[in-house]
């Protein structure tokens, strides 16, 4: 077994721009892209491995090869070989929709899927961008229904100022979108059904409106008034943060200058490690050296054990969290 790198999956899309490329270190293109997948097992968008013995296998592959020593053996047993996380690095250049996600319940009922739960780290933002999340009062069915016909349903959604370096939390059910000039990092459960209830009358290249799912998003949608921005980030070891702690997904923040060396005392989940500043060459026992760099994602497998990192960087580090806490 081997850290592995997979390929960027880059996606064109209408409210994409050109920040993403230049945070990757890519040459720009002619279409706006908005999303680069970079660990995904969604059929039709599945990672491929980029080198070593295991080059041109896809993520799903790697599970069904390796099985509990890759992902670990909680996370085996609880997911099989369906990869629990799909992350992504996303570029809004224009306002997204407005949207929201099944729980899992009703995606499994819906669409034989996990639902999506969401977190999201800011890496740049435009002079004035915001993230809206969350309704910012109580609000009943029939003022929703209301103010998705005439309009202003933004009004009622909470409008938070974003700024490099702000944490998001998006459960399922919680009505959110993205706001123009916004570069991030969302991490999510392996889920890509979304609802859009509202996209600004716009059109698609072929002048046709965007499709809807209002009578979906109802039914997902949790009424309750929140903030999605994460105020409480605790320190859980030297140099590294807690960004998100929830049954899906646990994210943590770490900077170093130097090096660092992570431990892996049970191997119940693997490490997802994004790297949104610096380079790392990331060592573990029997494995290759790997390099990863500003706009790379790594998987490290479970059975890593001691892991040492040397270099500059600063680092997004997502796992399962243990079903037996």
């Amino acid at each position: 077994m081997q850290i592995y790198k997979f390929n960027s999956i880059l996606m064109p899309v209408l409210w994409g721009g050109v920040k993403l490329l230049a945070f990757k270190g890519l040459p720009a293109q002619a279409e706006p892209i908005g999303e680069s997948w970079e660990l995904s097992a969604m059929p039709g968008r599945e990672s491929v491995v980029t080198d070593g013995a295991d080059r041109g296998l896809t993520l799903t592959q790697l599970v069904e090869r390796y099985g509990a020593d890759l992902v670990g053996e909680d996370v085996y047993r609880r997911y099989g070989t369906q990869f629990p996380l799909l992350i992504k690095l996303i570029d809004a250049r224009r306002d997204l929709s407005i949207q929201v996600h099944p729980d899992d319940d009703m995606a499994r009922r819906l669409h034989g899927c996990s639902g999506k739960n969401e977190m999201w780290y800011i890496l740049d933002a435009d002079e004035g961008a915001i993230i809206h999340t969350g309704f910012n009062r109580q609000l009943s069915l029939e003022e929703f229904d209301r103010r998705l016909a005439d309009g202003s349903i933004l009004d009622v959604i909470n409008a938070i100022p974003s700024r490099s370096g702000d944490t998001f939390y998006i459960p399922a059910g919680q009505i959110h979108t993205i706001g123009a000039g916004n570069l991030l990092a969302e991490i999510q459960q392996s889920c890509d059904v979304t609802y859009r209830m509202w996209d600004y009358n716009r059109r698609d290249a072929n002048g046709n409106l965007r499709q809807l799912h209002v009578e979906q998003a109802r039914e997902a949608l949790d009424f309750d008034a929140r903030d999605g921005k994460v105020h409480d980030m605790p320190l859980i070891a030297p140099g590294m943060t807690r960004l998100v702690e929830c049954p899906s997904f646990n994210v943590s923040l770490l900077e170093f200058k130097q090096g660092y060396r992570l431990e892996i005392p049970a191997p119940h989940s693997f490490i997802a490690m994004v790297c949104i500043d610096g380079e790392t060459m990331v060592r573990a026992d029997g494995m290759p050296p790997v390099n990863v760099c500003r706009g790379e994602t790594a998987l490290i497998p479970a059975i890593a054990g001691g892991v040492e990192l040397t270099g500059n960087a600063r680092l997004m580090l997502a796992t399962v969290p243990n079903s037996k806490g």
